[in-house]
């Protein structure tokens, strides 16, 4: 029987609503990126069905256009509160991204900025990437470079924000948008046993493949609660397909932008260690702190909550839940001689990397919910 241990954890008041990243974006052209040149002008966005097409832009030409900022501007309110919401659920299931939250606020009281938010999805019957992005694509926010990860069966595109500028003075939701980072699990490359239970639950959703935000928002499954049997099943091939599985749209994790910080937190070792200090596991695969080839981009995040979950029969068991990640973005070789104070997003390292990610993954994995703190 596969279990997840629930982790005692410390008890921590609600939040203020926090979250956020850049608000400039800059994709390096990366050998770990499977990217391909797209026929869609540079400054449209395709709000209907995705190609597997990536647009590229470069540092001088990385505008959305003032037209496609007014129009986001114009629902600028319910584009936030939509994301506030999704926090919102986020935090009440995972007390460890909550207390965190609030361990750094104390030490750095200046405001708190999300580098990005991720998502996981089934990539069967319309319930994969596209139907959580429509929500971001509908806003402003332009894909750029699929990522693949082999071994795990999953895909995954990242979305950068819409310019708005004035965001730069707020903090959490109401700060610099966050980047998305949304995977799919490649479900044709799964076995018959482990396609056949995803396409009885992602069938019986109906049309909520076209409401995935909401169900993110809501906090809710668009398909019916699963058995134990199904999960457990699912468990023994992909931890990411049983996670999906009872966790649906939910927010699987959202990351500090650690370089926004105003304290010695900002450098990311120094916030590793604050993190271990006050009695938190971090993810340890791949070592605890998760470098990019270029050495630019460093990632770090915890072990993932666990809760009890009531299945179809009746079964109670602990299920993994989220994590909260951490990132520090460097600057890039070109800008160093910047002036510190004159650095901006756009002068530091963007985009995702495979390596990185693929160990970020695992902090779902039982391996890391069992492991002991040495």
């Amino acid at each position: 029987m596969l279990r997840f241990p629930a982790p005692s954890l410390k008890s921590s008041p609600l939040l203020p609503s926090l979250s956020s990243s850049s608000s400039l974006f800059l994709p390096n052209s990366r050998r770990d990126f499977i990217s391909m040149e797209t026929t869609i002008p540079r400054n449209s966005v395709s709000l209907g069905r995705r190609t597997n097409r990536v647009s590229t832009v470069s540092a001088s030409s990385d505008h959305h256009g003032p037209n496609q900022d007014r129009n986001f501007r114009g629902g600028e309110s319910f584009f936030r509160s939509i994301l506030a919401a999704m926090e919102t659920v986020y935090l009440n299931r995972n007390p460890t991204a909550k207390a965190i939250l609030e361990l750094v606020r104390s030490v750095d009281s200046d405001r708190i900025c999300y580098d990005h938010f991720a998502f996981r999805t089934f990539g069967v019957n319309g319930h994969g990437i596209d139907s959580m992005a429509k929500l971001f694509l509908d806003f402003g926010y332009v894909q750029r470079e699929e990522l693949r990860f082999p071994a795990k069966k999953l895909k995954a595109f990242w979305f950068s924000p819409p310019n708005v500028p004035h965001s730069d003075a707020g903090a959490g939701v109401n700060g610099p948008l966050p980047r998305i980072f949304i995977s799919e699990l490649l479900v044709d490359q799964m076995t018959a046993e482990a396609q056949e239970i995803i396409e009885k639950y992602t069938k019986l959703s109906g049309n909520g493949k076209t409401h995935a935000a909401l169900a993110s928002a809501l906090g809710c499954l668009t398909w019916e609660k699963p058995s134990y049997s199904d999960f457990q099943q699912l468990a023994r091939e992909s931890e990411y397909a049983a996670w999906t599985l009872v966790n649906g749209y939910a927010l699987n994790h959202a990351t500090i932008s650690t370089h926004r910080l105003k304290s010695h937190l900002r450098n990311i070792r120094n916030l590793n260690q604050f993190i271990e200090e006050n009695g938190y596991k971090l993810n340890s695969e791949g070592g605890f702190l998760k470098v990019s080839p270029d050495g630019l981009l460093l990632q770090s995040s915890t072990v993932a909550d666990s809760a009890t979950f009531e299945f179809a029969e009746g079964v109670t068991e602990p299920i993994p839940r989220s994590y909260i990640e951490f990132a520090e973005r460097l600057v890039l070789p070109q800008f160093k001689t910047l002036p510190e104070d004159t650095i901006e997003e756009i002068h530091r390292r963007e985009g995702f990397e495979v390596g990185n990610a693929d160990k970020i993954f695992e902090s779902t994995s039982k391996d890391q919910l069992t492991r002991k703190v040495a």
